[in-house]
């Protein structure tokens, strides 16, 4: 191979791709804004009039989870740890399956635009504001990093401009929000799904006519030990095996799946409760396809870059940049392509962007609007459903000015899911499956899952995992011949744990950061659930023994 030829940079075909995807964002929520007499109602601006049908609803579900997070941070992911992240495909059958059968019946045939509001008929008041609380809170966190993570992998690889860039994303979307509600929200993502499919796989194509096909990059993966499928190590510890993957992550994204507002409300949005399981069922097949095109963009990196890391040899500064720079790298003499994979990591950013920004709107107007003024006209709480899309599209805006201070991505994202999802579940979970549940029992168990997840995820943060429970994979340099001298290679292996390194040298490591803190992140949603669902029923039992007693 030799050494790898300097990178290209952005042409002007590559901006005008990346302006077309934001300009026909823009103009499908025009269209909704205008189309059918427009959004008279907060319920047509909130749930596209409960119209909908399967397949763009599917789509829209499998976009708005697919965020720029996953087109950065899957491949880097599999490049540094293995295919083992591949196992999620079981993973998503059985999030899919228990959404539809346990969660979907219950939402769907109360008919309700704010999940939060099952909260209220089941429990009572208050539980129903906990609950929207956190929700709020766990999304305008989640969308600040969404919006800014791609936004720094990009500019520090293609040059594009940080702020600006994270300012336009954030007006788009919320325009488009603003103006076409629901229905914008799912029909641009139907559009940005295509977008992203066609980002990935000309990655592939390029990646395997230049290795010298699909075999070879098997192969080469292979040899490096990255076709690690069977890890059947049941410690909880330890960062992706069969467990973590399987049931860690089945919490994690029911939690997403299941109960969190953005997607349950565009599933509530189809016609009938047939339409509704079939979008998540069809849904699942856009799940798969991605997870295969991102896993296989890993293997791509890694062949590629199997003897000549550019992490290590400093020319990307974070993995989640080992995407964009390998598109520079191998689609340089196609002008356009790379803008084509930048719109593609950008069409997942406004896709959840939007789905948050749609669901922060709805929450706030179901559950915080109209319990306290209920004498409100349709037209005037259109009007503020539309407002409160523009207010929440400026939070998130200035939460991705925030997440510049955070630190890796993919990690961060779903520990932030785990940490808020994982109580929320639970409590949901409380209400849905145990009969004698109350509300003493469900705010209790809420209070403990949150203060448990949050000790976990605040503690994994400070006091990184060791080395060996993350079980990177060895990446090589060797193969560079730039102008360093010969003893560059030893730091080949180390050289990924700096960052962390750095922060444990000098502390002493206590049990508790070797074992509490170290479990693998995707079970903290789990703890979270788990903890709810324990503590609310021994509540809600001692609770109701002690009110039999009295009575």
């Amino acid at each position: 191979m030799g050494a790898p030829r300097d990178i290209g940079t952005f042409v002007v075909w590559d901006y005008v791709v990346f302006a077309g995807m934001l300009l026909i964002s823009a103009v499908i929520g025009i269209y909704y804004a205008f189309a059918g007499g427009g959004q008279q109602t907060s319920k047509d601006f909130l749930m596209g009039g409960r119209r909908m049908t399967a397949v763009p609803v599917a789509l829209s579900l499998t976009a708005s989870f697919m965020s720029a997070v996953t087109v950065l941070g899957t491949p880097s992911e599999v490049y540094r740890f293995g295919a083992i992240f591949s196992i999620f495909a079981i993973t998503y059958f059985l999030v899919v399956v228990l959404s539809a059968e346990v969660f979907l019946p219950v939402f769907y045939k109360l008919g309700i635009t704010s999940t939060y509001e099952y909260l209220e008929l089941r429990f009572n008041k208050c539980v129903r504001l906990c609950g929207t609380i956190l929700f709020i809170v766990q999304t305008i966190l989640y969308t600040g990093i969404v919006i800014y993570a791609p936004a720094l992998a990009l500019n520090q690889v293609t040059g594009f401009d940080l702020w600006g860039v994270v300012v336009a994303t954030g007006v788009v979307c919320t325009f488009y929000c603003t103006m076409g509600g629901l229905k914008a929200v799912i029909w641009t993502d139907v559009f940005q799904v295509g977008i992203m499919v066609a980002g990935f796989t000309s990655v592939i194509i390029k990646a395997a006519l230049i290795q010298g096909g699909i075999s070879t990059i098997i192969n080469d993966a292979s040899n490096g030990g990255r076709l690690n499928f069977w890890n059947f190590n049941p410690n909880p510890l330890q960062r992706h095996t069969f467990w973590t993957i399987i049931i860690g992550g089945t919490f994690t994204w029911t939690s997403i799946y299941g109960v969190n507002q953005s997607q349950v409300q565009r599933y509530i949005s189809c016609k009938s409760r047939f339409q509704a399981k079939l979008s998540l069922y069809i849904n699942l097949l856009g799940l798969w396809v991605i997870l295969v095109c991102s896993v296989l963009c890993g293997l791509a990196l890694y062949s590629r870059y199997h003897d000549c890391d550019p992490w290590t040899a400093k020319k990307v500064s974070a993995p989640d940049q080992l995407m964009p720079y390998l598109v520079l790298d191998i689609l340089q003499d196609y002008p356009g392509l790379p803008g084509l994979f930048v719109a593609c990591a950008y069409s997942g950013t406004l896709s959840t962007v939007s789905s948050s920004i749609n669901a922060l709107a709805a929450v706030t107007m179901e559950d915080l609007v109209k319990p306290r003024f209920p004498s409100l006209s349709e037209k005037s709480l259109s009007w503020l459903s539309q407002g409160m899309s523009v207010l929440f599209g400026a939070l998130c805006i200035g939460m991705a000015a925030l997440a510049s201070l955070m630190g890796a991505l993919l990690q961060a994202a779903l520990s932030i899911f785990g940490m808020l999802g994982g109580p929320l579940m639970g409590l949901f979970s409380l209400g849905i499956l145990v009969p004698f549940a109350n509300s003493i029992g469900a705010l209790g168990g809420l209070l403990a899952g949150f203060a448990i997840s949050l000790w976990v995820g605040i503690g994994a943060q400070l006091y990184p995992p060791l080395p060996e429970r993350m079980m990177p994979l060895r990446l090589e340099t060797h193969g560079c011949n730039s102008t360093y001298n010969g003893t560059n290679w030893m730091t080949t292996t180390e050289m990924p744990f700096s960052t962390s390194a750095s922060q444990v040298h000098n502390i002493e490591r206590t049990p508790l950061m070797d074992n509490w803190y170290s479990l693998s992140y995707l079970y903290f949603s789990t703890v979270g659930t788990l903890v709810t669902l324990f503590v609310g029923m021994l509540i809600s039992l001692s609770t109701g023994l002690l009110h039999g007693i009295f009575l």
